[in-house]
């Protein structure tokens, strides 16, 4: 039993290593999106567990269904994370977008989400967690 508690702890400081902290994505984190632009900095941290937070602040749970929109979300965007999707943002941009997910970065401007169903699709996952979760 004793060495079932070692163990026990010493993957817990392994997993602690593993993931670090700060505002990076680890591997209980869906993915990392920044906003800049015309209105104030957004950052938003959805983790596999259900949390969301909101510029750094206090986590909150999502609920099932935004659990599950989050989940979809970083299925759809894997492919263009891994070949780091990177669209230049045109001069009528009104914000640009950097989402950190497991398999890499993608970085588009608002006006992308016409030609990227999952970009629009984040957009409004975004507006919506940051209307109900940021304020």
């Amino acid at each position: 039993m004793m060495r079932r508690a070692a163990l026990g702890l010493a993957a817990a400081a392994l997993a602690a290593a593993i993931t670090g902290c700060g505002l990076n994505v680890d591997l209980g984190d869906l993915f990392l999106v920044t906003r800049t632009g015309s209105g104030p900095k957004l950052t938003l941290l959805v983790d596999d567990g259900g949390t969301i937070t909101c510029n750094g602040g206090k986590q909150k749970m999502l609920t099932s269904s935004e659990l599950i929109t989050a989940r979809d979300l970083a299925q759809d965007l894997s492919t263009d994370a891994t070949n780091k999707l990177t669209i230049p943002a045109p001069a009528d941009t009104v914000y640009q977008y950097t989402v950190k997910l497991q398999q890499g970065t993608i970085s588009f401007p608002d006006r992308a989400a016409t030609d990227h169903k999952y970009l629009g699709q984040l957009e409004a996952f975004i507006l919506e967690a940051s209307q109900q979760y940021c304020s």
